[in-house]
């Protein structure tokens, strides 16, 4: 595709094909994100999913072996990958980049439905940043998951009719659910607006339409249940993946005033657009767009939290009302684009420029492109013969999977989960809270090398108690055996 053409479509009035607006935005999802692929993690939460999808392929369900707080297909997307391709960093971060890329060709593709080529071309082009870049989303993130599954799903929604397509809508947001539970919000929301359209005069979906949508939606729901149903372990998929959540979000809620500004923003920015008529209650796709979005917003409303990467939840739908919004100012005020623009355009990705010069650093320093503590650290102890069968990661724990170990207890699985004590009785862990479970793992269980980040707080910082644990204990029974990048590695003393 030659870069005149590319020009000439972001910035007059060619067009592209469907096939090549998936080939540009692959290519700048590739672009952005590929150096990334050699970083041992780049979100905690990721290396997480990584451990309990090596635990699947193993034969052992999620929350049996290892635990952590989420639905069980993001640990199936995971697990796939290990079981066809191995242990492959690449392989994981490669079929993230292709969802990322088909995320953001259908949010151009139902954009293109209620604007012109060019703001539907660069809404899908602002997605794959918003999805890529600013914070820890160059990894593979639940989110991106379940939105890979939740925007195609909406698009069929819009765009085709009849009982088969709702039904596989239906089965694509059962997936986004099972994915990321908080999603059963917006996917309700669609199910009552499809109702309500039983009853409108267009008579735009009928009545086996939204029945199949609403079955395809459960049955996704019912087979994740199915295999710890034929394992008389119900009850495990019902607390992990029901009870669980419920009592996360109603213990680690933020305060109104830091969950105030988002709302703040994007209500005054969906007040803005309706008054310009980009949500016109009369089209169907912004109409749908803004119900998704208020679906989202009710999630985090109701699970108290809002983290950064939450926001790709948001993003998909947001971009395109932006993009009219901008294209709208654009034309009322008659703005002339300078000719620096494109150059801020190229700045954009600085993060992945940096990222490029990091790994080929590494590989003349090192002589390998794959870069980090949860590499380099399983490296030194391979490397020293230091034996592996009783370690405890409380930093770059994605090295359990590189070297082929498990955490010392289920709670320890996500190194935070230790401090999330109210979620215990959901894993019957006889331990009640987490000073009960640290001082079982370090003193009982006796691990001979502790991995920490070094010069920093083991815990967040408003677990005062269990930092003060960790670290009086650390200080007493361990000494340093090792500094590598930034990571020590700690063993255990003598006689202790």
């Amino acid at each position: 595709m030659k870069l005149s053409i590319i020009k000439e479509c972001l910035f007059g009035e060619s067009r592209l094909n469907n096939r090549a607006v998936f080939l540009l935005l692959t290519g700048i999802t590739f672009f952005i994100r590929f150096p990334f692929f050699f970083r041992d993690y780049i979100d905690r939460d990721e290396s997480t999913f990584i451990l309990l999808g090596q635990s699947w392929v193993d034969g052992h369900l999620p929350y049996t072996q290892l635990w952590d707080l989420k639905p069980p297909l993001t640990f199936a997307f995971f697990a796939s990958i290990v079981y066809v391709f191995g242990k492959s960093f690449i392989a994981i971060r490669l079929i993230g980049a292709l969802l990322v890329a088909s995320t953001a060709f259908f949010t151009y593709k139902i954009a293109s439905r209620i604007t012109s080529f060019q703001v539907a071309l660069w809404s899908g082009i602002f997605c794959v940043v918003l999805l890529s870049l600013f914070g820890s989303l160059q990894g593979v993130m639940s989110e991106h998951l379940c939105m890979a599954f939740f925007v195609p799903s909406l698009y069929l929604i819009l765009s085709k009719k009849g009982p088969f397509w709702l039904l596989l809508a239906g089965l694509s947001m059962g997936i986004a659910i099972m994915v990321k539970l908080n999603m059963a919000y917006p996917v309700l929301f669609l199910g009552i607006y499809l109702v309500l359209e039983l009853f409108s005069k267009q008579k735009t979906i009928t009545f086996w339409g939204v029945l199949a949508f609403g079955l395809g939606t459960l049955f996704i729901v019912i087979l994740t249940i199915l295999p710890y149903y034929l394992n008389n372990q119900s009850e495990v998929w019902w607390k992990s993946v029901v009870l669980a959540p419920l009592e996360y979000s109603e213990a680690r809620r933020f305060s109104f005033f830091k969950l105030a500004p988002t709302f703040i923003v994007i209500g005054t920015f969906l007040f803005y657009c309706w008054k310009r008529d980009v949500i016109s209650f009369k089209d169907r796709t912004s109409l749908l767009l803004f119900v998704t979005l208020c679906g989202v917003l009710v999630s985090f409303f109701k699970g108290g939290r809002i983290n950064g990467h939450y926001l790709i939840q948001i993003h998909p739908m947001l971009v395109i009302f932006l993009g009219i919004v901008l294209h709208q100012l654009y034309y009322r005020f008659k703005v002339r684009i300078p000719r620096f623009f494109i150059l801020l355009l190229f700045l954009i990705p600085t993060e992945s420029y940096l990222e490029y010069f990091n790994i080929v650093k590494n590989k003349f320093e090192r002589g390998t492109f794959f870069n980090g503590e949860g590499f380099s650290v399983p490296k030194y102890i391979t490397e020293q013969k230091i034996k592996t069968d009783n370690i405890f990661f409380l930093g770059y724990h994605i090295g359990y999977w590189n070297l082929g170990v498990l955490p010392p207890t289920l709670a320890a699985t996500h190194p935070s989960n230790i401090c999330r004590d109210e979620l215990y009785q959901f894993f019957d862990n006889p331990r009640e809270n987490s000073l009960e479970e640290l001082r079982y793992i370090m003193e009982e269980i006796k691990p001979k090398i502790v991995v920490v980040r070094k010069g920093r707080l083991v815990f967040d910082r408003d677990e005062l108690e269990e930092n003060e644990y960790i670290d009086t204990y650390l200080a007493k029974h361990y000494t340093v055996a090792a500094t590598v990048e930034k990571a020590e590695i700690l063993q255990r003393k003598e006689n202790n």
